[in-house]
């Protein structure tokens, strides 16, 4: 089956392996780094806001049970994101807090872009949740673009 450049076309052909395993390597990538850009950007909400991140605030934020968390804040300590300190809670390193600033950035670009859209801000902040996570550098500039040209006009 030939594989066609007009769009809609792809509805009715097999990708190419090649191009079909990109695909998914991207989004195998996106969900391995999705929770820890949530656990990074909440925390650093929380710092914003209380002065530091609980395991209980960050459970509570995140509906989840304290041992997942506590798992996950293990993880990230592992990976020179996050420093506990007994009876004080969680603080994020400088290599967390500008993966935190990284991920607020796409969050924005993303809701942006979808009320450029019309979709309704309240929407456009839970779509852009999931959405951020999961979009190349190339299509989150024109994202990007879409809506600064939007609010330009």
């Amino acid at each position: 089956m030939q594989e066609s450049s007009e769009p809609g076309a792809a509805d009715t052909a097999l990708v190419d392996p090649e191009r079909h395993v990109d695909g998914f390597r991207q989004a195998r990538e996106a969900r391995r780094s999705e929770l820890v850009e949530d656990y990074v950007e909440l925390i650093d909400d929380l710092i914003g806001d209380g002065g530091e991140a609980r395991q209980v605030d960050i459970a509570a934020r995140l509906g989840v049970a304290q041992p997942t968390v506590a798992k996950m804040l293990k993880r990230l300590c592992e990976d020179g994101l996050v420093q506990q300190r007994p009876y004080r809670g969680v603080f994020l390193t400088e290599s967390g807090r500008r993966l935190a600033a990284q991920a607020r950035e796409r969050h924005r670009i993303v809701e942006r872009f979808l009320c450029a859209l019309g979709v309704s801000p309240e929407t456009a902040r839970r779509d852009a949740e999931g959405i951020e996570h999961h979009v190349s550098a190339e299509t989150l500039e024109a994202f990007r673009a879409f809506a600064e040209g939007k609010a330009d006009a």
